[in-house]
């Protein structure tokens, strides 16, 4: 039976790093490891000791199970984060260090003695818009909910900073509710690209590490025919796996917290409320605690907590609109307890404008572009309704909880409108003309990313902002441009210096976006071996607010052709990965 007896280790070096040494292998990398979350976190009691835990089970009880992840055959070296290696003061040399290789590959055997010959798997709840769900559950319990196919196997403390590291792909677990655990190249690639290209554009995120493919090992994925406008796969595709390695300060969720809020409401075990306690006081001290006072009495801590979250999860919300990014399957247990973006499944973004896309053909309106401030509401509903749990007797935190609760549509509009005030390089958000501007850019079908551009030169014609335009707009249309560009000139007019705000607006208005079209063809070379296309655009979505080369400008500033629309795979796609 596995117990929470993991004694917490002391580094055999000193934690901080210094910019001039730099970690080149997995021993000095092992020197600064620290469990804080097996240190401090319960054990599920019934886990083996060995982490030879991979069958589909209910877990009753426990932060975490111990396991082991399933090494993929015959890896491959695909690609490795320069940026986030340099952040965390790692060697270049160490991505392809044999035991990073097979460490990051999934393979605990024969590890550093620092190192635990096992990870860990997390249980959370799945709450959909606000409802509460079990029935996905094979247990009908939802006992069986959690990290079906992902693996922590590191805490570290790197230059003052803890980090978890996180396999994805890395085979089953007891939530792996029948699957096989594993993840394929093509979603695994988007991950990795997408985490970092995402850390480039300002948003907060998960990172991406290192990703390593099998030469041999494949998978059966439903996914679409070549050329295939179909919205649902059609044929079983046999996929290489593969497995990334995303980096956060916690992989913690609100369906984590919202699990053990449940149990306690609920009463299901002796222990539930300690163990509610228990993590959410571990979520303050991983993500909070330069935010709060851990000295106040605990109950005041909830409510501060709950305040901390809004601020961050407003935030991360109008970011991904600014960049116009879509989370598409946005539920609780995606929802990461430190207010940043995770899980990166059936995301995408927005290129044509419309306020109601959505790539993934399950995820429906209410996921959509412009509905994700309501999903985050019910997000942090779901979040507060765990919380208060704990404060149940502290009548005065109670009331000051369902305040913050009741305060979020609110707090969530100032956020959106100082996010659609510094796109359009106002000093003021004007409602009548965001909405007339929405309108134009509907009825005309204009590229999101090339709008707010180009827009951020301060046209005061409309032939240059023509760029974005799917569609010529016609007399009648073309005149409501001429008179939206002109209200809004007047207002620039208003708004400061010109150079100022065009500078202030290319900060913010991307040039270079994720468009899939452009990816699709990284992945599929990568299943041939070749992954130059990867690195490539590693490079080019790591700086999407430059001014790159011509050859790149006419490459990728360009909106969407017409062949993809519709096409399966790239406008849209299923969740399987």
């Amino acid at each position: 039976m596995a117990t929470n007896s993991h004694s917490k280790k002391t580094p055999n070096a000193d934690t901080s790093i210094g910019t001039s040494v730099k970690i080149k292998t997995m021993h000095e990398l092992a020197q600064h490891v620290d469990y804080s979350l097996l240190n401090t976190l319960a054990a599920d009691p019934q886990a083996t000791e060995d982490g030879n835990d991979h069958k589909p089970r209910q877990v009753f009880s426990g932060h975490y199970v111990p396991v082991t992840p399933t090494p993929i055959a015959n890896p491959l070296y695909v690609a490795h984060s320069q940026a986030f290696f340099d952040e965390l003061g790692f060697d270049e040399s160490l991505a392809l260090e044999h035991d990073f290789k097979r460490l990051f590959s999934g393979d605990m055997s024969n590890i550093d003695s620092n190192i635990h010959p096992y990870g860990w798997a997390t249980g959370y709840a799945l709450s959909i818009y606000g409802t509460e769900y079990t029935q996905q559950c094979p247990f009908q319990t939802g006992n069986g909910y959690g990290d079906g196919r992902a693996l922590s196997v590191l805490e570290v403390e790197l230059s003052g900073k803890r980090w978890e590291m996180q396999l994805k792909g890395a085979g089953r677990t007891p939530y792996c509710r029948g699957a096989d655990g594993r993840a394929v190249l093509r979603s695994s690639v988007r991950e990795f690209l997408a985490q970092e290209h995402m850390h480039a554009l300002g948003v907060p995120t998960s990172r991406s590490l290192s990703l390593f493919m099998s030469q041999s090992e494949t998978v059966d994925r439903p996914w679409y025919l070549e050329g295939s406008d179909s919205q649902d796969p059609e044929v079983m595709v046999p996929n290489l796996v593969a497995i990334s390695t995303r980096v956060a300060p916690s992989f913690l969720r609100v369906g984590q917290v919202e699990l053990f809020g449940r149990r306690a409401r609920r009463h299901e075990h002796p222990n539930a409320l300690n163990e509610l306690k228990a993590i959410v006081a571990h979520l303050i001290e991983r993500e909070y605690k330069e935010d709060i006072d851990t000295t106040l009495p605990f109950e005041k801590q909830v409510v501060e907590l709950a305040i901390a979250f809004r601020e961050r999860l407003t935030t991360l919300v109008s970011h991904w609109v600014r960049v116009g990014y879509c989370q598409g399957n946005f539920n609780s247990d995606n929802c990461a307890g430190g207010g940043y973006t995770l899980d990166y499944g059936p995301f995408g973004f927005c290129e044509m404008f419309d306020p109601v896309y959505q790539p993934w053909t399950g995820g429906g309106r209410h996921f959509s572009f412009l509905n994700q401030p309501i999903a985050a509401h019910k997000n942090f509903e779901m979040l507060c309704s765990a919380l208060a749990v704990l404060l149940e007797g502290a009548e005065d935190e109670a009331n000051a909880l369902s305040l913050v609760a009741d305060e979020f549509p609110e707090v969530m509009e100032s956020k959106m409108q100082g996010m659609w005030a510094a796109k359009l390089g106002l000093s003021q958000y004007d409602h009548t003309l965001l909405i007339e501007l929405l309108q134009l850019m509907v009825r005309t079908g204009v590229d999101y990313t090339i709008f707010f551009r180009e827009l951020s030169s301060l046209p005061k014609d409309v032939s240059a902002l023509s760029p974005s335009f799917y569609n010529a707009p016609k007399e009648l249309l073309l005149s409501q441009w001429k008179a939206w560009l002109g209200a809004w000139q007047n207002q620039i007019e208003n708004s400061g210096d010109k150079v100022s705000i065009a500078a202030q607006m290319r900060r913010t208005n991307p040039k270079y976006t994720w468009r899939e079209w452009l990816v699709v063809p990284a992945y599929k070379r990568a299943e041939t071996g070749d992954f130059m296309r990867v690195h490539y655009l590693q490079d080019i979505l790591s700086k999407p607010y430059e001014e790159q080369t011509q050859a790149i400008e006419q490459e990728f500033y360009k909106r969407r052709p017409l062949e993809f629309f519709g096409a399966g795979g790239v406008s849209h796609y299923s969740c399987s990965s």
